[in-house]
């Protein structure tokens, strides 16, 4: 009995350590908590004029001066984008994590577009950008896409509200 007892509680003991976050993802989403003004969206690794629609939603220069909100005790944020004669203003709801991936050893925050009432209304599918840079005043994301065939680098600059 005390050995079956002792099993148990090294098996649960296991399954809580391995869905557990890292102290380093801890300590990230701690800083992502709160308000932020993406300042800058630039390319990387390319030259000429980009126009792009960025997380399936809106133009680059649309995001340029949202506002986001990451609420770190339940996982959701928002951003808000300015309505303009380009942009279709408004807010965009979100559930978001930091990840690190095995595969490159680089923390990446991870997110997917929910409704008012947190349902998901994206079906399942999501973004994941690279945290190049984060701490308490600034940040830096960027991803990887495909241009022609030749790999382009978006950044996105934020500062903290």
């Amino acid at each position: 009995m005390m050995k079956r007892s002792l099993l148990l509680i090294t098996v649960v003991g296991l399954l809580l350590s391995s869905c557990s976050v890292s102290k380093s993802a801890r300590t990230q989403r701690d800083l992502f908590s709160g308000t932020w003004n993406l300042d800058n969206v630039y390319y990387q690794n390319a030259s000429g004029n980009f126009k792009s629609t960025i997380f399936n939603d809106a133009e680059d220069i649309c995001f340029e001066d949202s506002e986001w909100f990451f609420r770190d005790n339940n996982s959701t944020g928002r951003y808000t984008i300015a309505p303009s004669s380009l942009c279709q203003g408004g807010d965009r709801f979100f559930r978001w994590s930091v990840v690190e991936p095995e595969q490159n050893y680089q923390s990446q925050l991870q997110f997917k577009f929910i409704d008012e009432n947190r349902k998901d209304i994206s079906g399942g599918y999501g973004y994941r950008l690279n945290i190049v840079s984060l701490s308490e005043q600034s940040m830096t994301l960027n991803s990887n896409v495909s241009v022609d065939g030749q790999s382009v680098t978006i950044v996105y600059e934020f500062s903290k509200k």
